[in-house]
């Protein structure tokens, strides 16, 4: 039974018992004892009656003085519930006093120690880690990397990263190193059985087209008709492969001749305005389109599977290498205490400062709750809190009443 409904019966006692004995009842000693006591318990809950409705609003909705007296001392109330949170219970001195005291990361390593080790939760984190991983829209992700990566392109000038690419290979060895490469790739092709014939035939057809009169003329179509192509083809075969083997002898004066021409052209390139302005629109456009766009979503499945087929497995495991990766970082912590204390420090000091400068908050996040509420809205609140510990002192000034009133019956 609500406080409210007990209060309210114990003054409907008192005013039946006083009815009952001041009318109905024999006039003699016991009855005139107790209606002396309902009377006095009657005039008590009424007047702790008036005393509790005065607190919230006007009794009977009669403005008698003094009464609605929290609607009245609103601004009042409202400044000292602040001034007390602020200065008394919630006051930055002692905030700031307990934060330089808290053992902020330690308290944490402890909380997180606790946790890790639970394998349900391990298994847990893993399986979130593994759904959040299936739910990543790669199809947007890749246009998005795509347009971050044109955009930054758009945004670059083109020279700087081209000197600094024909630096390398003039000053460091590339250059040597692409013509060694070069040279290589084209001995494996020269060395083809297809390639000699290719050679062959193409000498033949190109000498049978000779235009040249007189002796000379004779000459050529002399040896045109002596060497076949599947004469003339090891011939060109082996002058290539002799001359790849010389180009690829260090030192040799061939070879240099050429690196210094492959220096010189490739010093000129960032010189060239017309040729960075194709190159970087060429790049341009090679970033734009589909192609890459698809090679960048490929290479993000291909990430997110080998990611997920890796905490698939951890699952399977029970998160061990969580275990592993936290003691990790714990050994790692106290190789380096001092900076941890610092950085500990750091944290500590920063929500210190922000405390003194926000403290004020406090009070004004109270002062616009309870500015937001109606008058009906705030009483109804404070009787839910306050109201139902003073109904009773109703309660104690009908009985209290009713001794006092048995008392004084005897004087």
């Amino acid at each position: 039974m609500k406080s409210r409904y007990i209060a309210s019966l114990s003054l409907a006692i008192m005013f039946i018992g006083f009815i009952v004995t001041k009318w109905w009842l024999p006039d003699n000693w016991w009855i005139r004892l107790l209606e002396s006591g309902f009377e006095a318990g009657l005039v008590g809950g009424i007047a702790d009656w008036f005393a509790v409705t005065a607190l919230f609003r006007h009794p009977f909705g009669i403005p008698i003085p003094h009464t609605s007296l929290l609607l009245k001392n609103r601004d009042k109330i409202v400044n000292s519930l602040i001034s007390a949170m602020e200065n008394e219970l919630l006051n930055k001195e002692s905030i700031s006093k307990k934060l330089k005291e808290l053992k902020l990361f330690k308290g944490i390593a402890s909380a997180i120690t606790g946790l890790i080790s639970r394998r349900k939760l391990r298994v847990s984190l893993l399986r979130f880690a593994q759904s959040a991983l299936e739910q990543i829209p790669l199809e947007k992700l890749s246009i998005k990397l795509q347009e971050v990566a044109v955009d930054y392109i758009r945004k670059q000038d083109i020279v700087p990263v081209v000197d600094k690419l024909t630096d390398k290979l003039a000053y460091d060895g590339w250059d040597e190193k692409a013509l060694d490469f070069v040279l290589l790739q084209g001995k494996e092709w020269v060395k083809k059985r297809e390639t000699e014939q290719f050679f062959g035939r193409l000498a033949h057809s190109k000498m049978e087209e000779l235009q040249v009169g007189g002796f000379m003329g004779f000459a050529v179509q002399a040896f045109v008709g002596f060497m076949s192509p599947e004469k003339l083809g090891p011939i060109i075969q082996g002058m290539l492969l002799s001359s790849i083997k010389e180009l690829g002898t260090p030192g040799n004066p061939n070879r240099q001749k050429l690196l210094e021409e492959l220096k010189k052209h490739a010093l000129g390139l960032s010189a060239n305005e017309e040729l960075m302005a194709r190159l970087k629109a060429g790049i341009e456009s090679g970033a734009e389109s589909v192609g890459v766009e698809r090679f960048i979503h490929l290479r993000l499945e291909e990430l997110r599977q080998l990611l997920l087929d890796k905490l698939e497995q951890e699952c399977s495991n029970g998160g061990r290498s969580l275990v592993r990766g936290y003691r990790f970082l714990i050994e790692q912590a106290k190789s380096k205490e001092e900076l941890i204390n610092r950085w500990e420090q750091a944290v500590l000091g920063y929500m210190v400062s922000w405390i003194e400068k926000n403290h004020y908050r406090i009070g004004m996040l109270v002062r616009d709750n309870v500015n937001q509420m109606d008058d009906q809205a705030l009483v109804h609140m404070l009787e839910q809190k306050i109201g139902k510990d003073l109904q009773w002192i109703r309660v104690n000034g009908a009985v209290c009443g009713f001794i006092v009133g048995v008392i004084l019956f005897f004087f």
